[in-house]
Formats: structure tokens, C-alpha cells, sequence
């Protein structure tokens, strides 16, 4: 069990070096394809990242949502990670100031311009043109076929929580399964979705 955080004190050297040790190991072990590493990773560390974002951000959604781009762009680097130059903390918060950045210079060029209209997968509305209504159905079509390659229990708590709206409480209830289960699988599930999303998006631009 790990020791909680405490204030800094001339024993705070040693309370680190554990903490830190353990975060180094899973992220070796994510690095070589570990998900349930990486899942204990993120249990241990979003807080701070969270936290950080909240700060940067004050606003949940944003924070929430740099949290998440922070866990899939570790996932998808951590080979790079190299413990001599740097601890995993360090490394985490480089890239959280970095994403926090981006959404803030992102909010501003929104205020810039107009919002684009946000995309919808429900039926195309009448004043929608033929080639809108193209593209959302391809759209669809490509997120449907990410969530398709998922493991079951990833796709079907990710189907629950986005498609049919139910918290993760509802969620730990209507599976059967922990609270922090079913958390983990939502996390590890949309890692993988924005992995293959992102992967048909190239493939598809690499035929345009």
C-alpha cells in the first residue's frame, strides 16, 4: 500500500523515491503493452494531472478532457520515457502544461470565430445537404467499426456511458462489476478508441 501524501518535511526525499520508483516500473511495463499497468498508473497519478489542469483550465470539462489526452498520449509514448533524464511526475506534467496550453489558446481563437456546429450521429435533419449527410454517416460508420475492435466489456461500458447516458455508478450496477473497475475499462476503452480513430483517420486521408 502506498504511503498518502504528506507536506514536505526533511523526509520527504525518502517518501518520494518509493512513490516514484513504482510509477517508473508501471510505466515500463505499459511501455511494453501493459494495459492493466498503465490502468494502476493512472489511478495513482491522474490526480496530480487533474489537478494541474483544474489549475491552468478552472473549468471541469477541460480539465477532464485534458486529463484524458494527457493518459493516451503517455500510452501511445511511453517507450520514450527515460527515467535518467527525469521522473514520471515531471514527465506527466510536461505534457499536462503543454495540452492545458493548447486549450487555452484554443478558447481563445474561439472567441475569434464562430463555433463550428458540433457533429451528431442521429439522423440528418432535411436542411442537412447530401454530402453533410454523407459525412456524418461516415463518420458513424468509422466510430462504430473503432468500437467494434474493442474487448467486450470495454465497448460495452463505453456503449452505456456515451450512447445511453448512465453514470458510473449506474454503470457498476447494471454490470455487476466494482466502481473502479468499471472506471478502468472506461479508460483504457477510450484510450484504445482514440488510438483507432486516429488510425482510420490517417488511413482514410491516405486514399483521399
Amino acid at each position: 500500500m502506498l504511503e498518502p501524501a504528506v507536506p514536505p518535511d526533511r523526509n520527504s526525499s525518502f517518501r518520494r523515491l518509493p512513490r516514484e520508483s513504482v510509477w517508473t516500473a508501471l510505466l515500463e511495463k505499459a511501455a511494453a503493452g501493459d494495459q492493466q499497468a498503465f490502468a494502476s498508473l493512472y489511478d495513482e497519478t491522474s490526480s496530480l494531472v487533474y489537478s494541474l489542469s483544474m489549475r491552468m483550465l478552472s473549468n471541469v470539462e477541460d480539465a477532464e478532457e485534458v486529463t484524458l489526452d494527457v493518459y493516451n498520449q503517455a500510452w501511445r509514448i511511453a517507450k520514450t520515457f527515460d527515467s535518467s533524464r527525469g521522473t514520471v511526475t515531471a514527465w506527466l506534467m510536461t505534457m499536462t502544461r503543454t495540452r492545458a496550453l493548447d486549450k487555452i489558446r484554443a478558447r481563445a481563437s474561439r472567441q475569434k470565430n464562430v463555433d463550428p456546429m458540433p457533429v451528431h450521429f442521429d439522423a440528418p435533419s432535411g436542411d442537412d445537404s447530401p454530402e453533410d449527410q454523407s459525412a456524418t454517416a461516415e463518420q458513424r460508420r468509422i466510430v462504430m467499426g473503432a468500437l467494434a475492435q474493442l474487448p467486450e466489456e470495454q465497448r460495452r461500458a463505453l456503449e452505456l456511458a456515451y450512447f445511453h447516458g448512465m453514470s458510473h455508478a449506474e454503470l457498476a450496477q447494471a454490470l455487476g462489476e466494482p466502481l473502479g473497475t468499471v472506471k478502468t475499462r472506461i479508460r483504457l476503452g477510450m484510450i484504445k478508441l482514440r488510438e483507432l480513430l486516429t488510425l482510420a483517420g490517417e488511413a482514410a486521408r491516405s486514399y483521399s
